[in-house]
């Protein structure tokens, strides 16, 4: 009832007129004084059996005690002015001298709430000079970021008012009070006083986004207070942590600004080496969103720094314990990352390619496969436009060629053999030989086929891989225009060697075939050896005839004739082409073979095969109709 009746006198005074708006602001500070004190002191007043029915009385009071603020800045003649040298002094003394947590928390909360914008701005360092002062328990970090979350609402609703932020050091005044918080509340838990400061960046990037030196002083805060701690393991604090460091990417949408800030990448350093993971994740999310360009060295040496977590082992923690399948995500997502990095300039690109080598290479074997690639094809479209180069420059700077670009190609792909990932780096040395190839670097291209070669004869065993990797020599090769004759016999004879080594019989079969187009090249001069072909497509043949004898020995029935029909494939492919060797009397001789062989009770009967040879026939029905030189060709074949 009390209460009531209390409430009544302080409206029934700002519904009568005043003598004057001083008079009235000082019969409710008066109140919201006498107010504030029943209100603290109630909580240590009556017996214990009564705390319910007191503490609902107390809760009415600090409604009441709020309506006192409410109605101070609802009376008319309260400026600025008067709010400045009167009304905030007077509430700010009550707060700081009445030493409750619950009141002290609850009043700075209305005092922000209740009050113009425009006044807290103006009173900036008033308000905040209270803060320091208030109990060790209070939340501040609630009431600092209200704050702030209001001024910056208030500086983004025009353009008009930012200037008035500039003029009262809005940003100063923030973080110098912030600073004596943290540094009185000396237990205020660490991420306690990161929160603060992810307030204070959420609030610089919104009314000072041109400011870079204000982001990177609230970073360096950050430090500063990080400084002499161990990684932050509190799964909080890295939280707020993330926050602070993904706050300017959000806002920048451009990786380029971050490394700008020199204090980025010492915040980084004092995440765990899981969280500091999922933060270099987030940096290359934010580059491929974006489709952000890394166009100079020094900013991909500053990239490299803040996630090397994901480019190498931190604080010797092994690879082997980690997951699989994010090891094996992390290190897609660096691989993604290095397509990303491209300069049209050739020097400053060469730069950039000599910088990830540099970082890749220390990462460790198992990470080589996935990041090595990227780099070799980067190192490739280099190559491909400075074609034409021979490097034989001289002066005091060489610019970048052809020829170095493919030595620090070797030493990248050597270090594979490390891993080991022999399949994966025979491919990429083929991959060289044939950019050697187009830029007419014969000595480069062949010592690249040599390397391919080592690796099949010494590193790779399991059949399926030989098989593979034989087919992938055999049609690079097909493609090298480059080698004069003795290196291209010396390869070719190494091609045809090796594929009739192999394992199986139908492989060893294909795999010579293949080699017959090695010596028959349309878009090449001198490159035509008709007899060679012949003897690769005979040797196939043998093969194929040796292979359906085993099986017929071994399991009392001959494998399917589909080997023999993709040889009569390829004799036809060449007869086409005006190889004299094959003629339509060879062609009539192998269609016979198969025949006979699919008639013979021995042969297993296969429906594909059937068909495959069916569709041959029809194939070659086809070329004697349709008449011209090719039917004439094709006329004395019986099929």
């Amino acid at each position: 009832m009390f209460l009531k009746t209390l409430w009544k006198c302080v409206v029934a005074f700002k519904i009568l007129d005043a003598d004057t708006v001083m008079d009235a602001v000082e019969f409710v500070l008066q109140n919201f004084t006498e107010m504030n004190k029943l209100w603290v002191r109630m909580q240590h007043q009556g017996p214990v059996r009564e705390k319910e029915k007191r503490e609902k009385e107390r809760s009415e009071l600090r409604d009441l005690v709020g309506k006192n603020l409410h109605v101070l800045s609802q009376i008319e003649g309260v400026d600025l002015e008067l709010y400045k040298e009167t009304v905030l002094p007077r509430v700010l003394e009550q707060v700081v001298n009445c030493k409750d947590e619950l009141a002290q928390y609850y009043l700075m909360d209305c005092i922000i709430q209740v009050f113009p914008d425009e006044y807290h701005l103006q009173t900036l360092e008033t308000l905040l000079s209270a803060c320091p002062q208030l109990q060790s328990t209070v939340d501040i970090k609630t009431v600092l970021s209200q704050l702030m979350e209001r001024l910056s609402n208030y500086a983004t609703s025009s353009t008009e008012v930012l200037p008035e932020f500039l003029q009262v050091e809005a940003f100063a005044k923030l973080s110098n009070a912030i600073g004596k918080v943290i540094e009185a509340q000396v237990d205020m838990p660490v991420v306690g006083a990161i929160s603060l400061y992810v307030s204070l960046l959420t609030f610089t990037l919104r009314v000072h986004s041109d400011r870079l030196d204000y982001v990177d002083q609230v970073l360096g805060a950050c430090v500063k207070k990080l400084s002499g701690k161990a990684k932050i393991e509190d799964s909080r604090a890295t939280k707020q942590i993330v926050a602070l460091l993904s706050a300017p990417l959000e806002k920048y949408n451009d990786i380029g600004i971050a490394l700008k800030l020199s204090n980025y990448p010492r915040v980084m350093d004092h995440l765990d080496n899981g969280t500091n993971k999922v933060m270099a994740v987030v940096i290359i999310q934010s580059i491929m969103k974006n489709t952000t360009c890394i166009s100079s060295a020094d900013k991909v040496e500053a990239l490299f720094e803040l996630i090397k977590g994901l480019i190498k082992d931190m604080d010797g923690s092994p690879v082997d314990e980690l997951d699989e399948e994010d090891f094996n995500e992390e290190q897609n997502s660096v691989a993604r990352l290095i397509h990303m990095l491209f300069n049209e300039d050739p020097e400053e690109m060469w730069k950039i390619i000599c910088t990830v080598k540099k970082h890749i290479l220390s990462g460790g074997p198992k990470r080589l496969p996935f990041t090595v690639p990227p780099l070799v094809f980067s190192a490739l479209k280099l190559v491909r436009r400075l074609q034409g180069q021979d490097g034989d420059v001289i002066g005091e700077e060489v610019p970048v060629t052809p020829k170095k670009n493919f030595q620090l190609l070797h030493q990248t792909i050597e270090a594979l053999s490390s891993v080991p990932s022999s399949e994966l780096a025979l491919r990429l040395y083929l991959q060289c030989a044939e950019a050697a190839n187009d830029c007419e670097l014969e000595p480069v291209a062949y010592e690249f086929f040599t390397q391919a070669f080592i690796l099949y004869e010494e590193e790779i065993s399991d059949s399926k891989a030989q098989v593979t990797a034989i087919h992938l020599i055999i049609g690079t090769l097909q493609r090298m225009n480059i080698f004069g004759v003795e290196n291209r016999d010396t390869l070719t004879h190494k091609a045809t060697g090796y594929s009739a080594k192999l394992l199986k019989k139908p492989d060893q079969s294909r795999a010579v075939y293949a080699c017959s187009h090695l010596f028959w090249v349309d878009d090449q001069d001198g490159i035509k050896d008709g007899e060679r072909v012949l003897l690769c497509l005979k040797r196939a043949l043998r093969i194929a005839n040796a292979a359906q004898q085993m099986a017929s020995a071994t399991r009392g029935s001959g494998g399917p004739v589909t080997l023999f029909v993709e040889i009569l494939n390829k004799y036809l492919y060449f007869f086409e082409k005006g190889n004299p060797q094959i003629t339509s009397t060879v062609i009539q001789g192998l269609i016979e073979l198969i025949t006979t062989e699919m008639q013979s009770d021995s042969t297993t009967p296969d429906p594909s095969a059937d068909a495959f040879f069916a569709s041959t026939l029809r194939y070659i029905q086809f070329q004697k109709q349709k008449g011209g030189t090719m039917g004439e060709k094709y006329e004395s074949i019986k099929s």
